[in-house]
């Protein structure tokens, strides 16, 4: 007879993203799963497939949780520069009990020159902000907070790109005042 699960499944993932998002890939051991995750090496089999496997789902689920968060933010703003604002503070902050930085721009330069599969999953995730961005950006055009000056897609692509470097620079001690400088500084840019 087949034992049944003593876990929940998206709690274990949970733990799994967040250790993959505070270690990396490579540094992360079974071992270390098995720990955090609180289950058995079996189980982790069974449920997950493989370490490379439980990577690619836990970084499945955190593009889901990141791009419900955003969209809320965006959704509960009242003006597009708003959106903008707490996005980034979410960006350079994060979340309460969460490792710094972004899982996915860590995969990205740990591992997507050599993993198909990471690469595909960042540059999909990638696509999604600058979508977000971009759909913000329009909205602020529209309302005339922003320039029209630029187009929409040329300016979320800048601001994603500065976005990336703030989540790799809050990995560091660089101090959150400089961040708001550079974030503060990139909205100006296109600000009316």
């Amino acid at each position: 007879m087949a034992r049944s699960k003593e876990f929940e499944e998206n709690v274990v993932l949970e733990k799994a993203m967040k250790l993959f998002w505070e270690q990396g890939y490579e540094k992360t051991s079974l071992a270390d799963l098995v720990e955090h995750m609180g289950i058995h090496r079996r189980s982790l089999y069974d449920t997950f497939g493989d370490k490379h496997t439980l990577f690619l789902k836990a970084m499945d689920r955190f593009r889901t949780k990141i791009n419900t968060e955003l969209s809320g933010v965006m959704k509960s703003s009242e003006t597009a520069v708003e959106a903008l604002q707490l996005i980034i503070n979410f960006m350079i902050y994060g979340e309460e009990d969460s490792p710094s930085g972004c899982l996915m721009v860590n995969s990205a330069v740990e591992l997507a020159m050599r993993d198909s599969e990471v690469d595909l999953k960042a540059t999909e995730s990638f696509i999604l902000s600058e979508q977000l961005f971009m759909d913000i950006i329009l909205w602020g055009q529209r309302n005339g907070e922003f320039t029209s000056e630029y187009d929409a897609e040329k300016l979320a692509e800048q601001l994603h790109a500065v976005c990336i470097g703030l989540r790799v620079m809050a990995r560091t001690s660089i101090s959150k005042d400089k961040l708001h400088r550079i974030a503060n500084t990139s909205i100006n840019l296109f600000a009316k």
